[in-house]
């Protein structure tokens, strides 16, 4: 758990938020000129590798650009960004629940369009996924893979590959969660059961083509992930708020 909360990566992950929300606010406009990495690295009493790390993620998302021998500057709001959430989504246990429902509606969508599409190649690949999930310990990093991958599958199904690239854009926001929520669920057989039906009842109606059971199914599925978060044992739950919770520093007060 110790290596989830390095200092570095939670200082980068608080700067690019910090750097963002006054992007987004208009407090850095448009074709501005950022500050140069030791002016920044002064200001906010980081290291430089952090303020570097923070600019190359905002980058990534166009927000940020470089003009050759000028610096990183703003770039212009009419300029295409990829899709991106704030870096503190997952900061608490209410940033979870709130990807888990942005899923639910998603995960809703991609069954039902799953059913009706359907094929015979397309529902090995589900029973080969639903399988491998099965067969994986209930705790650990292959299992949580394992769920994410059985997810991708359906995805896969709806023959729209941005379903597929949603979800797992979304995924790298849950990855670290799910691992302590499976933990919760292995401590309890009952909660096993339950994940274990739901998961067949949507690969079942999805492999039948009824979407409208396919739908319920995985709108029935989120739900009950958001309860059982809102219900894991104490224990879990200080292990997961945790993991989620980033170390405070000097720039954010």
């Amino acid at each position: 758990m110790s290596d989830l909360l390095q200092m570095p990566e939670r200082l980068t992950d608080k700067l690019a938020a910090l750097l963002m929300g006054r992007i987004e606010s208009g407090d850095i406009a448009p074709n501005e000129r950022l500050p140069t990495e030791q002016s920044m690295s002064e200001q906010f009493g980081v290291s430089r590798t952090v303020v570097r790390e923070a600019v190359s993620r905002l980058k990534s998302i166009g927000l940020l650009t470089s003009r050759q021998g000028a610096g990183v500057f703003v770039a212009p709001r009419h300029q295409a960004r990829a899709l991106s959430f704030d870096p503190k989504v997952m900061g608490s246990m209410d940033g979870v629940l709130q990807v888990v429902e942005v899923r639910r509606g998603l995960e809703a969508d991609v069954a039902a369009l799953a059913a009706q599409r359907m094929t015979p190649d397309k529902a090995r690949v589900i029973v080969e996924a639903l399988a491998h999930l099965e067969a994986c310990p209930p705790q650990g990093s292959e299992g949580v893979e394992a769920d994410l991958a059985f997810h991708r599958s359906i995805a896969s199904a709806t023959d729209n590959p941005h379903y597929e690239r949603l979800l797992g854009f979304l995924e790298q926001y849950q990855r670290e969660a799910m691992k302590v929520t499976r933990t919760n669920e292995a401590l309890d057989k009952g909660y096993m059961v339950e994940v274990s039906v739901e998961h067949r009842a949507i690969a079942d109606a999805v492999l039948k083509g009824d979407a409208a059971a396919a739908r319920e199914a995985a709108t029935r599925h989120m739900n009950n992930a958001a309860r059982r978060l809102h219900h894991a044992a104490p224990c879990l739950r200080r292990s997961l708020e945790g993991l989620l919770d980033m170390p405070t520093t000097d720039f954010l007060t």
